[in-house]
């Protein structure tokens, strides 16, 4: 299986429970995998046989910075939901880092799977 991935996206959003975090925006930090054969796309060295990840990045990007979730387990599901069905991925692992979250903590998040390998 080929891996595309996209590493340390920082992004801003409203996310949290707390009064505060309703008003100020936090970054949170993506770390994504997702299943792609890039078989075709060597042989020709043509980009429309692969995963444009930058055009996934700014569909992620532009996505998160719009939302306005409680939880994280929310934003990053839906984040899977929009790879697995509008990139036509059959696997994606997502890290969602909410730095700062915990005080002592340098990272703290979510990790998911979703799809098939």
């Amino acid at each position: 299986m080929d891996i595309i991935f996209l590493g340390g996206l920082e992004i801003e959003t409203i996310i949290g429970i707390y009064d505060w975090e309703r008003e100020t925006k936090q970054t949170v930090v993506l770390d994504i995998e997702m299943a792609f054969d890039i078989q075709k796309a060597a042989e020709t060295d043509d980009i429309q046989y692969t995963l444009d990840y930058k055009t996934v990045s700014k569909r992620i990007i532009s996505f998160v910075e719009e939302s306005n979730f409680f939880l994280v387990e929310k934003l990053i599901s839906e984040i899977a939901n929009i790879i697995l069905n509008e990139f036509y991925v059959p696997w994606v692992k997502i890290t969602l880092n909410k730095k700062g979250a915990i005080r002592g903590a340098s990272d703290v998040g979510i990790m998911i799977e979703r799809g098939e390998k």
